[in-house]
């Protein structure tokens, strides 16, 4: 019987410990830590800090002993590449994006994402949420929005805006229609490859392979 409500126990502590991860996991930075990464400048010089993405404020973060600075648009203008990880960032119309995708073509993924606020009582147990754009400035002013965790209750809704690089054009796409308007030349054989492969833009693994094809087709 012991034995029995020990195992239970342990059940139930690692389901709590996983829950904890997954929400962890929800967080408007792109990494769950400041990890050492490396900033390369046109120069050539090499520079290691703590770095971090915030995807709400779409800002390159480093973390200055225990102090958050974003590298300034003065900065970025000196930069060539960031690395965190094994991941590579580059700055594009004026933000860092993230190359997913390197050859003939190279694809680009800008990291953002919004947020709602716990929203306030309206009544009869209600509560109506604010929008990113007018709660922003409330977790702002004090240094919240630099912290790798918000306050309980604000929900954060990560997306992914694409680039593609084609034929030396910068090409925007929100959306696999978008995407496909960018082989008009191959109409026909990106209709059939997104259908038989059911290509989704959640699925940034699916777009890889489908440029990837269309490249080689």
């Amino acid at each position: 019987m012991k034995r029995i409500f020990y195992l239970l126990i342990v059940s139930i502590l690692f389901t709590v410990s996983f829950t904890q991860a997954q929400v962890t996991e929800f967080s408007h930075y792109l990494f769950p830590e400041f990890t050492k990464g490396v900033v390369l400048m046109k120069t050539g010089i090499k520079n290691e800090a703590l770095l971090n993405y915030n995807s709400l404020t779409e800002e390159m973060i480093f973390d200055n002993k225990g102090r958050k600075l974003a590298l300034t648009k003065k900065e970025m203008e000196l930069i060539d590449t960031v690395y965190i990880r094994d991941r590579k960032f580059f700055v594009l119309n004026n933000e860092f994006t993230e190359l997913v995708y390197h050859s003939t073509w190279d694809l680009y993924a800008g990291h953002k994402c919004r947020i709602n606020d716990p929203g306030k009582p309206v009544g009869y147990g209600a509560t109506t949420q604010t929008s990113a754009v007018t709660s922003y400035s409330s977790y702002h002013a004090d240094g919240r929005i630099y912290e790798l965790k918000l306050p309980d209750g604000y929900e954060v809704k990560p997306y992914i805006v694409y680039w593609l690089m084609k034929d030396g054009k910068l090409n925007k796409f929100i959306n696999i229609r978008q995407l496909m308007k960018l082989f008009e030349e191959k109409k026909d054989l990106a209709r059939a490859y997104t259908k038989k492969h059911n290509v989704k833009y959640d699925d940034q693994e699916s777009i890889v392979q489908f440029i990837n094809y269309m490249e080689k087709n």
